[in-house]
């Protein structure tokens, strides 16, 4: 049976304490003990959290109210979480949530009376290849169906503990459909950094950035910033330096670093650290996204290994410089994947993206330059170090050379991962993963582009159709106004709140949604719609702002009719056909 958790007052804050640092940076990864331990955060652990380091109440309360898996209520024993993306949702989510509900006797967003179980929906859990999905107490589920459901209700009604669970509930698969450069040269660890440090750290240094120059790497997060103008600008700030990456995928749609974390970490850590070795850094993060915790041991069993071996240490090589890295745990916050809103997170604080400038290469976490990378980003940064600047620019284009990890996922008949050189067209991955009647696809996630069947010509480059990874396709059985909506809802819903037009802008485009998708608004709404998004799109204080309306305002463009039948008249004219599609935007 599942032992109750203990009272509050029988908790042992002091052993918990002891594995972490003192300090408001280690609030976050305590607060995560603190629930995953009682299933909430209650007032007397916030009060001796505030005695012991001298933080004020008002802000370790905000933190807990600011990740979605932390919670100053009560949450279950067992806490289930369903993913509510929209592929999830096409898969019927909402049919096996509704499922699991009645079998346990629980209400979606609530905590059974006697506490065993609360059941809740959830933003994208990088999962949706292998939907519906779900989380329980930090494991994942996957392939979800009516029949698993109801073994899931029976084993939590039984209070079978999770270990005991069948294996194959919990199996993550990395289905590879096409390998190209990157994923067919795994590298072994040290031998980047031996080839770095062979002419000597100093001549090390410059040869890797020159290499990175004349490689054209430009970063795999999505905003394409070229990789060693970055590094040279935090090598030239004043230290002391430190390195982050991001591993926070959180933008729906996309699974391609679950992958690289689970079968190439020591990749991941092999750039990380030349990026330590170039730039001057002793310490450095890896930022694991609260939906991947289950990935948590495997890294850093890597880690540990790499301590071993002297790649991580107070001397790394033999280097004469010391460099180390700690895992560091989100809790459920989209925002968080922007890069100075991840370094706030590291610094334990909540996830609200900093004004810039300065940039994170000037002054970072705790004050200090950064190099912020995506987790792509460090594998190919160890590749092009190993193998040259020729071997990667011998695929892609001139202005985006090398590879591009995809994740495919939607109606395809083969969802998963694709490595394809950058340039290809979208016609050309539709053929590979299966996909027919395709009615659109959306590249890069909800924040990038949709296109419909007469833009499947279109390369995905920097030059035309950038992305962070993400590629989901829809065909014609999708009412794509609704799909819309729903991504409209999950930015509202991650919306941090720091500026009015994001705060304010998301709720009315969310509104406006709801009612052209129960044909409760007519062209004027449209017009105020796209109006919005338009000023969201100027003023909003960062990129989930700057990009919420990009799906309306992509569905208005390029799908009209779906819109125009379900308005109801009112006093003004209005050509849809003609509407005034969205503004560029251009993210650091």
């Amino acid at each position: 049976m599942l032992p109750p958790p203990p009272p509050s007052s029988a908790f042992d804050l002091d052993a918990l304490l002891a594995a972490w640092p003192a300090g408001p940076g280690a609030l976050l990864q305590v607060l995560r003990a603190v629930q995953a331990r009682l299933h909430h955060v209650p007032d007397t652990v916030v009060d001796a959290l505030a005695r012991r380091w001298g933080l004020g109440h008002a802000a370790i309360r905000s933190v807990v109210g600011f990740y979605h898996f932390l919670s100053s209520t009560p949450r279950g024993r067992y806490t289930v979480y369903l993913s509510d993306s929209p592929t999830d949702r096409m898969a019927g989510s909402e049919a096996l949530l509704a499922r699991l509900c009645a079998r346990l006797g629980v209400q979606p967003e609530q905590t059974r009376a006697d506490g065993l179980v609360s059941v809740h929906r959830t933003s994208c859990t990088g999962l949706c290849d292998q939907g519906p999905a779900g989380l329980v107490n930090e494991r994942p589920l996957v392939r979800l169906t009516p029949r698993r459901i109801d073994e899931i209700a029976d084993l939590i009604r039984t209070a079978t503990p999770l270990d005991a669970w069948p294996d194959d509930f919990f199996a993550v698969s990395n289905p590879v459909w096409r390998h190209q450069q990157t994923l067919s040269h795994p590298i072994s660890p040290g031998a980047a950094l031996q080839r770095l440090l062979a002419s000597g750290l100093e001549q090390g240094r410059r040869d890797l950035i020159a290499t990175l120059r004349e490689a054209g790497l430009r970063g795999r997060g999505g905003a394409g910033f070229a990789t060693w103008q970055k590094w040279l600008a935090c090598q030239q700030a004043p230290g002391p330096r430190a390195i982050t990456c991001n591993a926070d995928e959180g933008e729906p749609g996309t699974f391609k670093d679950r992958l690289l974390l689970m079968d190439w970490a020591h990749e991941v850590v092999e750039g990380m650290t030349l990026a330590a070795l170039t730039v001057g850094a002793t310490q450095g993060f890896v930022y694991l996204r609260g939906e991947y915790a289950f990935i948590a041991p495997h890294l850093q069993h890597v880690l540990n290994e790499r301590r071993r071996a002297g790649w991580l240490g107070p001397d790394i090589a033999g280097s004469g410089h010391g460099f180390d890295i700690a895992l560091h745990l989100g809790a459920g916050a989209y925002v968080c994947g922007e890069e100075t809103a991840l370094i706030e997170s590291v610094e334990g604080k909540r996830g609200i993206p900093r004004t810039r400038p300065p940039f994170p290469v000037d002054r970072g976490y705790l004050g200090l330059p950064t190099v912020n990378n995506n987790v792509e980003t460090f594998v190919q940064v160890a590749q092009i170090a190993m193998h040259g600047a020729a071997w990667f620019r011998a695929q892609g284009t001139l202005q985006s050379p090398g590879t591009r990890l995809l994740s495919v996922a939607g109606d395809v008949s083969r969802p998963g991962l694709y490595e394809v050189p950058w340039g290809i067209t979208v016609a050309d991955v539709l053929a590979e993963c299966g996909a027919d009647d395709v009615q659109a696809v959306l590249v890069g996630g909800p924040s990038g582009t949709l296109i419909d069947a007469s833009q499947l010509h279109r390369q995905i480059s920097f030059e035309d159709l950038p992305t962070g990874g993400a590629f989901t396709v829809f065909d014609s059985r999708r009412d794509l106004l609704d799909i819309a909506r729903q991504y409209t809802h999950f930015f509202a819903h991650e919306s941090c709140g720091f500026c009015t037009p994001c705060r304010v802008g998301c709720v009315q485009l969310a509104d406006t949604a709801d009612r052209l998708v129960q044909g409760h608004a007519g062209p004027r709404d449209v017009a105020r719609l796209q109006e919005t998004g338009r000023l969201m799109q100027r003023l909003s204080h960062c990129g989930l702002g700057q990009t919420a309306a990009h799906p309306l305002l992509d569905v208005i463009a390029h799908f009209p009719d779906q819109v125009q039948r379900r308005l109801v008249p009112d006093a003004d004219a209005f050509d849809l056909a003609a509407a005034t599609v969205r503004l560029p935007v251009t993210l650091r």
